[in-house]
């Protein structure tokens, strides 16, 4: 609970671990829950066997997964989970008529319903649970109303959306310019998803090329779609093209800034499966979590960079942090080093890092692949690190490392001694 300006604000209370079943709901909303999170029993209800691989790309049951031979033994459906949720309900609305209580509302914050019970346990049975089960004053106990940072929708991302998608969806091709600030969240969210509604994953038949200026709120271009493209002039918060199947993302600094710009935070690219993105400055933490198919080029990232990342192309024009790559099964990263840096900063636990020398046609392949993103990065931003890269490529091909998974590194190393024997 907090007071603002002489008024009462109220934050949701969410609560998670080990809730398996209406009872322990029902503990949780006594206690003061407002939402509860079911995790492992989720799993366990749609197939989950519990092997404790998710992180390896092995999972039996198919789950936590990307391999085709794997996912095809997933059994589970929508009405297995729908079937043991519905079971917690009716198992909270049994208890809660036991209360006497109409909702599960109503039992939000009652305490006083609530009594430590005795174990037999000497040991157990000393532990004082009476602070927790007694209420601090006469104020409400559970959540009351949001506050105006905490409303659903952003009013520019439901600007940007009646904007474009009809010119989009017409066939026209549209250019817009916004003023941002970092209140305006999850712009472009409304924008892809209407995108999508109407033509599933194919393109649409115009184009949208949309300007930011400013500092973009968390969630900037998220859920973007094939057909928009965001330039945003400026910095933007946590969670930049989450989630997003297509289209593009350009950040670029203004061009009074002061140099070696850090333009994004953390968890950019979460969970992607499609698009671009090119920034010239830095982005924090856990660039490209869980990223399947976007490929971005950025000149610096924070630690946890490509974690349990399944595909898609990284290019990393700048210092990486400790851990890169932890739990990645697929896709690729190429990092700018001029020293030996990187390979300290890999998690050697799936993924390997080699540099990009030598005369294999995989290696001269993916140096194709590597230069022209590093010359579309250039074209699109403007970045001054990119130019310098581009006018000594040669030289500055073999200072870039790759990291990928250990078996795809394994397997160029193979076909590329294999080569060298042919010739001898």
């Amino acid at each position: 609970m907090d007071r603002v300006g002489g008024e009462l604000l109220f934050a949701r209370v969410r609560v998670d671990g080990g809730i398996k079943s209406g009872r322990d709901v029902v503990i949780a909303a006594l206690l003061g829950a407002d939402e509860y999170s079911f995790g492992t029993a989720a799993l366990l209800a749609e197939g989950c066997i519990m092997v404790r691989t998710c992180h390896l790309d092995t999972c039996p049951a198919g789950i936590a997964t990307q391999r085709p031979e794997l996912r095809a033994k997933f059994a589970g459906t929508p009405e297995m989970l729908e079937a043991y949720l519905t079971h917690v309900a009716h198992e909270i609305r049994h208890i809660l008529a036991g209360l006497g209580l109409r909702s599960l509302d109503d039992a939000i914050g009652r305490t006083d319903l609530l009594t430590q019970r005795t174990t037999g346990d000497a040991r157990a049975d000393r532990l004082d649970l009476s602070n927790l089960l007694v209420a601090d004053g006469p104020a409400p106990r559970r959540f009351q109303k949001a506050v105006p940072m905490q409303r659903p929708t952003s009013a520019l991302g439901d600007r940007v959306c009646l904007d474009a998608l009809w010119p989009v969806l017409a066939g026209d091709r549209v250019e817009l310019s916004y003023a941002i600030e970092n209140a305006d969240r999850t712009v472009g969210a409304r924008l892809g998803g209407a995108l999508a509604m109407e033509l599933g994953t194919s393109a649409p038949p115009g184009s949208a090329r949309l300007t930011f200026i400013g500092q973009a709120g968390q969630s900037f271009g998220a859920f973007l779609t094939n057909g928009i493209e965001f330039l945003l002039i400026g910095e933007a918060n946590d969670y930049l093209g989450k989630g997003m199947a297509g289209g593009r993302i350009i950040v670029r600094p203004p061009d009074d800034d002061a140099g070696d710009p850090h333009l994004l935070g953390n968890t950019v690219l979460y969970g992607a499966t499609g698009g671009e993105l090119f920034c010239a400055g830095r982005a924090g933490e856990r660039f490209a979590v869980r990223n399947s198919g976007a490929s971005a080029v950025v000149e610096g990232v924070g630690e946890h960079a490509a974690e349990y990342m399944t595909g898609g192309t990284l290019v990393i024009l700048g210092d990486v942090g400790h851990n890169l790559g932890a739990g990645m099964t697929g896709g690729e990263v190429f990092v700018y080093d001029a020293g030996i840096r990187v390979p300290a900063m890999v998690n050697a636990e799936l993924v390997d890092a080699h540099r990009l020398s030598g005369e294999h046609q995989l290696l001269l392949e993916q140096g194709l692949r590597l230069r022209e993103l590093v010359e579309r990065h250039a074209a699109f931003t403007g970045s001054a690190v990119a130019q310098a890269i581009l006018q000594d490529w040669h030289g500055a091909l073999h200072r870039f490392w790759r990291v990928a998974p250990k078996a795809d590194v394994a397997r160029i190393e193979n076909q590329h001694e294999g080569t060298l024997a042919a010739r001898g």
